[in-house]
């Protein structure tokens, strides 16, 4: 290698190494050519085929991760954010490449990173088939780093999801999140780390554990729970619950006119999320507006669907909660508080 270019603070070498130590984990032999090959056959393209692609990061949680010197479930994160929006539109996720710029290639901790974007491939059937680790060391920290990716699924046409597939009277079922997944992080560290001064080894009664352990629980990958109901055409519409919270994104799963209608008292709220609302003096709507409150994604079904999409999601041991109906409205989607005698 370049003496020069080592000297620099780039070592092409460690590259190398990282390399090889994902071919082993991902098992695929043909990472590290100037592009990835994934061969697309008549059973899973369909009569019209259509490629649904999505990128995504991690954001912030990034810091957390770095912070704790744990990086091992972060990579997790990157598949389920890419892929689950890919779910949203009724696609099968089929290939994932991921892009890692840092400062400094420390092969034991790259290993870790990719180590969890292997394990998200594996949770969402989802071939790695490429990516690219950059050393930029005026670009980022010593122990500082970056995490993109990048999905691509395949529908048939006539099967797309779409929000003008949604009616009068549809029911909305909520999947449960596994805590903060990756959204929000921005407000969570400025609470918890700046406007109070907790670390990271902090134990909270109401979390039952340290911080560190909350917040870098992974986001949870939905294509197993998912994928049977896409294949039996049991859901109009799907809103994947990210940046924004439950009232931005349960918006995009509708037309105009039409109104979600949820009922907070039918699903559990994460205790994370009801400690930062104390911790940061946040209003009801700061809350709905920023996190997943407990749901990561919500399923919008038709009522003479919801038996075998229940069933389906309890065969497939998936939790789940009826949080609401679809009614006509302006306004997109609204609480409904319950009445108490």
């Amino acid at each position: 290698m370049s003496d020069a270019y080592k000297r620099a603070g780039v070592d092409i070498n460690a590259g190398y190494e990282v390399l090889k130590t994902v071919k082993q984990m991902s098992g695929n032999a043909q990472l590290g050519a100037f592009g990835g090959l994934f061969p697309l056959d008549a059973k899973t393209t369909g009569n019209e085929p259509v490629l649904v692609a999505g990128t995504d990061g991690v954001g912030t949680k990034l810091l957390v991760a770095i912070a704790a010197n744990q990086h091992t479930t972060i990579g997790i994160d990157l598949v389920a954010m890419c892929v689950n929006d890919i779910l949203a539109q009724g696609a099968t996720p089929q290939f994932f490449l991921d892009y890692l710029g840092l400062g400094h290639t420390d092969q034991a901790r790259v290993k870790a990173i990719l180590s969890g974007v292997v394990t998200g491939c594996q949770q969402a059937h989802t071939a790695l088939i490429g990516g690219e680790t950059a050393e930029m060391p005026d670009m980022y920290g010593e122990r500082h780093y970056d995490l993109a990716g990048f999905a691509v699924g395949v529908a048939n046409r006539a099967d797309l999801l779409s929000p003008t597939n949604v009616t009068v009277g549809d029911v909305l079922i909520g999947l449960p999140s596994n805590g903060l997944h990756s959204n929000g992080f921005s407000l969570v560290r400025d609470i918890l780390f700046k406007q109070h001064d907790y670390q990271l080894t902090t134990v909270f009664e109401e979390l039952g554990h340290d911080l560190q352990t909350e917040l870098l629980r992974p986001t949870t990958i939905y294509v197993d729970a998912v994928q049977p109901l896409l294949q039996q055409k049991l859901i109009a519409s799907i809103a994947h619950i990210t940046g924004g919270g439950l009232i931005e994104n349960v918006a995009r799963a509708l037309p105009a006119g039409l109104s979600a209608h949820l009922k907070p008292e039918t699903w559990p709220v994460p205790p994370i999320m009801t400690l930062l609302a104390k911790l940061g003096d946040l209003t009801t709507s700061d809350l709905r507006s920023t996190f997943n409150l407990g749901l990561g994604m919500v399923l919008i079904v038709h009522p003479e669907q919801v038996n075998a999409v229940t069933a389906n999601l309890t065969a497939n041991h998936q939790a789940y909660y009826q949080v609401g109906t679809v009614q006509a409205g302006d306004t997109p989607v609204v609480f409904e508080e319950a009445k108490h005698a």
